[in-house]
């Protein structure tokens, strides 16, 4: 946090209503646990693709799978054209930096809202969200009947907004996770190169145990040991050495002061420092920025007619643009993905799809809770805003719990945990005519299975410690955060909706290749299988397809 903010060391410095004002949804950057020294020059926005241009490969988004294939595919000599529908964010706002601080957020936090809505969004029993500017901000909270789906919205995608915990499942859990993939090929190649790419690492452990931003982690170790619990440190995609330097005062702050939930200024990995970086190093990958695809559909000569709206930072459509492709690359991740071709399903846009297009939908069992410790187990004043460690209790009771930050400058006695659980109910997006909208039929009461799976890590750590959860963090007496996902995954899975490299049925030339391919749940946070399975798909789809 700021210097002034380390010197509020007591909760009795300020009072009840100033304490909910001055750390603002800076709270919620706590539930959200998904890059180079200094932050790499970010990826600038390329002239904007005209109506009427043809394009070997057309890529429908910038995450984690799109990024891997524009990477590839520019590589094998393909020249690629990336359509996104956030912003480019590589200009800083007025006050210098290119993301807000999660304490004060801002007209660039959130995608198209007027108000926040922060996913820790109460303290002390009073809502903390804030009225802001419409505009096509970083953190897209869409809502669906069941369940509110947090995205990144820009160039980058989830690697802007997420924790950058780089996890690989256990081997033993794979088979669940991708049943048609050849677990030897993922852990021999796919993981290894992904994790390479990613530049994913781990903190240092000596550092972990004196430095006093993870007092609030070694907390959470205490009390996943002595009630019996493996704990892990977790790899992440953050530069530890800065990190390092930003405890001793010799760089800017960034994970020290609470940025995570609104983008990261410096130290954080994301794709526009790696695979982005190097795609755009090749001269033959373009990006077009606030723009988002409407249609595709196959094109008189081959090839796919691609309509695309160019839109403003207020979210109007400032033009209509048609253009043709050889090849379309869907990666607007699990829900975007999922929902432009469950809509070209249904309007007769791409007929051929198979009725699998929109199914296997799950949120990785994502459930929150908060604990109140006692005095004597301080969680710290200053807490990096980058998790690195977990409770891992998948095995016995299906669910790996992050230790994650509360970062609001203040000692709080209090410990905060995002749960992964094995939850095994799947939704499914279909379309509704009467709105014109993709609908999803997740159920709230769907979430039942995560909180009993995290149960068995917190019920005991309470019963060991003589500790509580906390009912203040997500509403008035209210304990779990079940409202929600930061991880989506499935709607067109993989040997399904398509074969078992991504190809749609009945259409040539159109693949997936983001989150939407995994039915549902890694185990972990899914962004490294993610990007391993899209390095998988493009190696094959190169040697095959072109």
């Amino acid at each position: 946090m700021s210097n002034t903010a380390q010197v509020r060391n007591s909760p009795a410095d300020i009072s009840r209503r100033r304490f909910i004002a001055g750390t603002g949804s800076i709270l919620g950057a706590a539930a959200l646990t998904g890059h180079a020294s200094a932050r790499a020059e970010a990826v600038p926005a390329a002239a904007p693709i005209a109506t009427g241009s043809h394009v070997p490969v057309l890529v429908i988004g910038t995450g984690y799978g799109g990024s891997v294939a524009a990477l590839r595919l520019a590589q094998a000599g393909v020249d690629v054209h990336m359509i996104e529908m956030g912003m480019a964010w590589d200009t800083p706002g007025s006050d210098g930096k290119i993301f807000c601080n999660t304490r004060e957020p801002d007209y660039r936090s959130y995608w198209l809202r007027t108000r926040t809505k922060a996913p820790l969004n109460y303290f002390l029993g009073f809502p903390i969200d804030r009225d802001i500017p419409r505009y096509t901000g970083i953190l897209d909270a869409e809502d669906f009947a069941g369940i509110t789906v947090y995205q990144g919205r820009g160039v980058g995608g989830g690697s802007l907004v997420n924790g950058g915990m780089a996890v690989t499942p256990r081997r033993e859990n794979f088979g669940a996770v991708l049943p048609s993939v050849n677990a030897d090929e993922m852990y021999g190649t796919y993981y290894p190169r992904a994790n390479a790419e990613l530049g994913v690492g781990t903190v240092d452990p000596a550092w972990f145990d004196s430095t006093a931003c993870y007092q609030y982690a070694r907390v959470g170790r205490k009390h996943a040991q002595r009630s019996g619990f493996p704990f892990v440190f977790v790899p992440d995609v953050y530069d530890w050495d800065y990190m390092k330097q930003e405890a001793a005062g010799t760089v800017t702050r960034s994970a020290l002061a609470g940025e995570i939930l609104y983008g990261n200024n410096h130290g954080k990995k994301s794709l526009q420092q790696t695979y982005l970086a190097r795609a755009r190093s090749t001269g033959r990958v373009a990006i077009s920025p606030l723009h988002k695809v409407t249609s595709v559909a196959p094109a008189t000569g081959g090839g796919y007619t691609v309509v695309i709206d160019q839109i403003s930072t207020g979210g109007g459509t400032t033009a209509t643009k048609t253009v043709t492709a050889d090849r379309v690359f869907f990666a607007a991740g699990s829900v975007g993905t999922s929902k432009l071709l469950v809509r070209l399903k249904a309007t007769g846009a791409l007929p051929a799809l198979n009725d699998e297009i929109g199914r296997g939908w799950g949120d990785n069992g994502n459930v929150m809770c908060g604990r109140a410790n006692h005095m004597w187990d301080p969680t710290g004043a200053l807490q990096s805003a980058i998790p690195c460690c977990g409770i891992d209790n998948w095995s016995a009771g299906g669910a790996f719990a992050e230790v994650a930050p509360l970062p609001t400058g203040i000692e709080t006695y209090a410990s905060f945990y995002l749960s992964i659980t094995n939850n095994p109910n799947r939704a499914r997006f279909s379309w509704n005519a009467a709105t014109g909208r993709v609908d999803l039929d997740w159920q709230a009461a769907w979430k039942q299975p995560s909180i009993t799976m995290a149960k068995t890590i917190f019920d005991k750590i309470n019963s060991r410690e003589g500790t509580i959860y906390r009912t203040d963090l997500f509403g008035v007496y209210k304990i779990w955060g079940d409202h929600l996902t930061y991880h989506p995954l499935g709607g067109a899975v993989l040997n399904r909706a398509t074969d078992n490299y991504g190809r749609l049925t009945g259409h040539p030339g159109l693949y997936v290749i983001d989150g939407s391919l995994i039915p549902g749940n890694t185990s972990v946070n899914p962004f490294v299988t993610i990007t391993a399975l899209a390095e998988r798909n493009i190696e094959k789809i190169i040697a095959t397809d072109l």
